[in-house]
């Protein structure tokens, strides 16, 4: 019996087909993209190479806070992961603003945002996001999609807990829930 021998792995065609989008970053720049995150943000790699990953966001704040909460949890873990509001860039859905899951991996613990491998799915299909929201209300959502206590999400971000108090009952009248559990089903509902 003959044993065929498999071709040598192309990495390069792996990145780009992968069914995840994928970046490589560099002090929070793209160096690389696949097709897929072209694809889920609508641009091209040639308009995103080169950008700061801020491009992606629904707002500075939103691309400052998320890197300086990144700094410890990537330094004691190496690797990161969570779902939040992204910002299309390009294509005719330039500016929507949709639920994605982001995971992340520093190539360099001591330093996170030296070099990073990213992965970014699209959820909006099974997630829409359906109210007007803030920057901080969408952090206080995806926190609570987590199955966070307010007590927890104020430690994360760095606020206190009546704080987040405040913002779950915003969330709550813009999605005219009328319990935690019911805002959560909202918010995840497609």
């Amino acid at each position: 019996m003959l044993q065929e021998t498999a071709p040598p792995a192309d990495y390069r065609l792996a990145f780009d087909m992968a069914p995840v989008g994928m970046v490589i970053t560099h002090r929070r720049a793209i160096v690389d993209c696949n097709r897929h995150v072209c694809e889920t943000f609508g641009a091209d790699c040639a308009q995103l190479r080169g950008q700061s990953l801020r491009v992606l966001y629904p707002s500075a704040d939103e691309y400052e806070r998320m890197g300086a909460r990144l700094v410890p949890i990537l330094n004691a873990r190496g690797h990161y992961a969570d779902d939040r509001v992204m910002r299309r860039v390009g294509g005719r859905l330039a500016g929507e603003l949709f639920w994605c899951h982001v995971t992340g991996r520093a190539l360099n613990r001591a330093d996170p945002h030296e070099a990073g491998i990213w992965t970014f799915e699209d959820l909006s299909a099974r997630r829409p996001v359906k109210a007007g929201l803030t920057g901080r209300e969408r952090e206080v959502a995806a926190h609570l999609i987590s199955g966070l206590t307010s007590k927890e999400i104020g430690r994360t971000l760095g606020i206190s807990h009546r704080t987040v108090e405040i913002y779950r009952a915003r969330l709550m009248r813009k999605y005219q829930a009328s319990t935690t559990a019911e805002l959560v089903h909202k918010l995840t509902a497609g």
